[in-house]
């Protein structure tokens, strides 16, 4: 008898759930849709630009020489850097390492200028006792601080001896203004990590069977009984979590080891150092898909992507809503030197660089779609404001003629509407909000591709969309 009237109830929620789901999935198709429709039309008036290759070129320099950087200082100018091997001459000149460029976009050619201000009396003085007086004196890059542009030149045995000439960058003429070499105390790479780190304090000690410590109790993580473990639970009687990983001393007890966190949202980023180790493991873990992903190169920097999307390292990203991303770089030892965002926001590029070596690593992150282009290498690059972007990508070798290859980017300093749809409604409400609601909506659909495990998945769908009818009135 108990079975007959059970067994229809859980039928009719089986059937409930099915339908919820089937709703939710309509729902998102026909939100993808409209939202295909508005970033077609906000295209038309606004104008949209692809990430594309569009010209590989060669530019041609008066010496054999090995190319350092290049960096724009106008609309269509910039600034080349390198080294050349002496021979048997015994002064260095100013042209022997740095030249002054006009980019032509529409044929995509270079046309070495005398001008740009490298000829200041003060700085070539200042450059010939340099060269003098520094016996490893070579040109490693250049340096933009705002206005400011530092020529950062290694004066000892390894890049991190360095003297920098400091100039400020005139645009509207596309010259340079000489303002010194006593600044190299101002030569500084940004924060490498924009989360703050925190130890773990003692009272965040679990005792039991198995101890562990509790990371504002969110998640738990452990370095005893041979391996570091990550658990969900506070559950001391069992030392079984969702993530392990073997020990060299499986004798340590929890005091032994080194525990730092940090969070970002739903990620949690722990730094452990176990008992006579050398090198800290670093650890991932999203506290909504409750999954832990080993990301070492979260060591060498941790950055904020924009809108609280998730964070991005040298090799990757990883994102609120659970996705993880790994590129192949091969490369190590990559500095964050700065970001570069479009006037409406949706494109970021994220500037890498390795002093020793001169590369560059580029990572290009989209708002919208929310995914990283694939890494670009190169040894300089010049970004002009109408987004053209030159890369210099030959092989480090002494040569005349050097590889530069010339990319369309989304990179514009200025957004504009394009004037035939001026006073469309689209143009009223402005490019940067409606690229701020379709990287919203994009976390919509995201959510709704997720399985039920995703924690709270009903509950935070039901918060974004509450978030974006409050903030887009025109939505």
């Amino acid at each position: 008898m108990s079975d007959t009237v059970t067994h229809p109830e859980t039928k009719l929620e089986a059937g409930a759930y099915e339908v919820i789901r089937q709703r939710l999935s309509k729902h998102g198709a026909e939100l993808s849709a409209r939202m295909e429709k508005l970033n077609a039309d906000r295209k038309a008036i606004f104008g949209g630009i692809d990430l594309a290759l569009v010209s590989t070129a060669r530019l041609t320099t008066e010496n054999n020489c090995v190319p350092r950087d290049m960096i724009a200082i106008g609309p269509s100018r910039f600034l080349f850097g390198y080294n050349v091997h002496l021979g048997l001459r015994s002064t260095m000149r100013v042209e022997d390492v740095f030249a002054v460029y006009d980019y032509q976009p529409g044929d995509h050619s270079f046309h070495p200028q005398r001008q740009g201000g490298l000829d200041d009396p003060t700085f070539l003085e200042d450059f010939a006792h340099h060269y003098k007086y520094y016996k490893n004196a070579s040109f490693l890059k250049f340096h933009r601080t705002g206005p400011h542009l530092f020529m950062v030149m290694q004066s000892g045995r390894d890049a991190t001896e360095v003297k920098t000439f400091k100039w400020l960058v005139q645009e509207d003429h596309s010259t340079l203004k000489y303002l010194g070499n006593r600044f190299d105390h101002e030569f500084v790479f940004p924060p490498q990590h924009e989360v703050e780190w925190k130890r773990a304090r003692r009272e965040m000690y679990r005792e039991g069977l198995h101890p562990h410590v509790s990371i504002e109790d969110r998640v738990f993580v452990e370095t005893v009984n041979g391996d570091l473990t990550v658990k969900v639970e506070n559950n001391t009687a069992t030392g079984k979590g969702i993530y392990s990983d073997p020990v060299e001393n499986k004798d340590q007890t929890l005091d032994d080891a080194e525990f730092w966190y940090a969070i970002a949202g739903s990620l949690i980023l722990m730094k452990v150092l176990p008992y006579q180790e050398k090198a800290y493991r670093y650890l991932l873990y999203n506290e909504r898909t409750q999954e832990v992903h080993r990301i070492d190169t979260l060591g060498e920097s941790c950055l904020l992507l924009p809108d609280d999307h998730g964070v991005l390292f040298t090799d990757g990203y990883a994102l609120q809503t659970g996705e993880v991303k790994r590129v192949a770089t091969e490369r190590t030892g990559m500095k964050f030197e700065r970001r570069i965002s479009s006037a409406n926001g949706e494109d970021t590029l994220f500037v890498f660089h390795e002093t020793t070596s001169g590369e560059y690593l580029l990572l290009h992150y989209n708002l919208v779609a929310q995914t990283l282009s694939t890494p670009m290498f190169a040894l300089g690059f010049s970004l002009f404001p109408d987004g053209e972007m030159l890369l210099s990508v030959g092989d480090p070798e002494p040569r005349k003629h050097h590889v530069v290859q010339a990319w369309r980017t989304p990179l514009v300093t200025e957004s504009r509407a394009n004037e035939a749809h001026s006073k469309s409604f689209l143009a009223q409400v402005g490019n940067a909000d409606i690229v701020r609601a379709l990287a919203e909506s994009r976390g919509v659909i995201t959510l709704l591709n997720k399985e039920d495990s995703f924690s709270g998945l009903y509950v935070e769908l039901s918060r974004r969309c509450t978030d974006i009818a409050d903030s887009y009135f025109w939505v």
